[in-house]
């Protein structure tokens, strides 16, 4: 069937048609998902297990082939690669290519089912496995947290009350907050005092191991009603540390674990990462997006969010935008919607110039109503507005303007020969 004798014969679809491109087109460009980039899939997860104080040699033979040998029961497998080292088991997992993004999460799940069902049977002291599956996740939204006055503590609470409010958030996938130096305690016993008292290191250990621990105290039935028992204990501060009773039962003396210790917080020695802003100690920010979403919207809907919560930051505490994928999609898309308007205008002034002002708003329109079927397209098939879709786009509108010129000009010259304008 000739399509274009069709068209001509029947004008009242033809418009219809033409119609419908123009209006779909505008509503999928409104709804097509906008992305700095394309989206990208890494089918790679890693399974990490500790094992303090174990040798390379335990580390493979009692933590990394049991895992193996749990891991290869899967059909996804395509290849596994293992690291041991001391305390350290790493086992790269890669699944085959024939799995897509959607089929993925099932995948993870199998995994996380078949390393969960060896725990039982590692050596006491191996720490739970921790499976990692969310390398592709690219932040979009990155703020430093900042605070002159202000200790790694006073900032990391005020990041998490940030944290659950920004994943609230529609579209807001993933808060994560890095920086933080990892607390501890320590406690530094003097070994004199300890023998000056008969005490023992182990006695002391045993006693801090049955500390600070929240524990089911059951319920008491009071008429009608039974009442939960929440036993109190916990530590709030390094003073209640300092004041646990540390004397034999049948000693007569009350002694306590600031008399022969020294109870101090303190940070690990060489943190895995550390942030600085102008100098100042900072904590970064992520926020990552979910997949399809479009991020100007996103990245609108947090900017709006952050400032009404600026109230709520205290004094002297600062947050910086240090990136905005949002904002750099907008200028691609402003730019692609200018180059499309300097393309259209351009060939509607030179075939206005050169074959006449019918001429000139025929293929103009062919460029808008071409685009706009595009973009339909793309709705359908998923095609999300990025950096590579943008320039495919704008290289194909030079192809366009070629094409429709000449066929334009072809029709222009068969009319002036006498053929029939069907």
């Amino acid at each position: 069937m000739n399509a274009a004798l069709y068209s001509i014969n029947h004008k009242v679809i033809s418009w219809m048609v033409v119609l419908l491109m123009m209006v779909g087109g505008v509503i999928s460009f409104t709804s097509l998902g906008q992305l700095e980039q394309p989206e990208f899939t890494i089918k790679t997860a890693l399974v990490i297990t500790n094992y303090p104080g174990a040798s390379s040699e335990q580390v493979e033979e009692e933590v990394t082939l049991p895992l193996e040998d749990a891991i290869q029961q899967m059909s996804q497998i395509k290849h596994i690669t293992s690291i041991n080292s001391a305390g350290l088991s790493q086992i790269e997992v890669e699944i085959s290519d024939q799995y897509d993004k959607h089929s993925l999460p099932q995948v993870w799940d199998e995994l996380r089912r078949k390393v969960n069902d060896t725990q039982g049977t590692m050596p006491t002291g191996v720490s739970p496995s921790v499976i990692v599956d969310d390398f592709s996740d690219v932040y979009g939204y990155l703020l430093n947290l900042t605070g002159k006055d202000y200790s790694y503590r006073e900032l990391h609470n005020f990041s998490n009350l940030l944290r659950r409010e920004l994943v609230l958030i529609p579209g807001v996938k993933k808060v994560s907050v890095s920086g933080i130096p990892q607390e501890i305690v320590v406690v530094e016993i003097s070994q004199q005092k300890l023998a000056a008292l008969g005490l023992e290191p182990d006695y002391i250990y045993g006693l801090l191991q049955t500390q600070n621990v929240v524990s089911n105290a059951g319920k008491m039935l009071v008429g009608d009603y039974r009442i939960r028992i929440h036993p109190t204990g916990e530590f709030v501060d390094i003073t209640e540390m300092k004041n646990i009773l540390v004397s034999p039962a049948d000693s007569q003396r009350l002694i306590y674990l600031g008399d022969i210790a020294n109870v101090y917080r303190t940070t690990t020695e060489a943190p895995s990462q550390i942030y600085h802003n102008n100098g100042e100690k900072a904590l970064s920010v992520g926020i990552s997006y979910s997949s399809g979403v479009n991020v100007v919207d996103i990245s609108r809907a947090i900017s709006q969010h952050l400032e009404s919560l600026s109230s709520e930051i205290p004094v002297g505490m600062q947050l910086n935008v240090i990136y905005d994928q949002g904002s750099i999609v907008d200028k691609s898309v402003s730019g692609f919607i200018i180059n499309l308007a300097q393309s259209v205008a351009i060939v509607i002034l030179v075939l206005l110039v050169f074959m006449g002002l019918k001429s000139g708003l025929l293929m103009g329109a062919v460029l808008t109503i071409t685009i706009l079927g595009t973009f339909i397209v793309m709705n359908v098939f998923g095609i999300q507005l990025q950096n590579v879709s943008l320039g495919a786009l704008i290289i194909a509108l030079g192809m366009l303007v070629d094409n429709a010129i000449v066929v334009t000009e072809g029709i222009i010259i068969g009319i002036k020969k006498g053929l029939s304008r069907r």
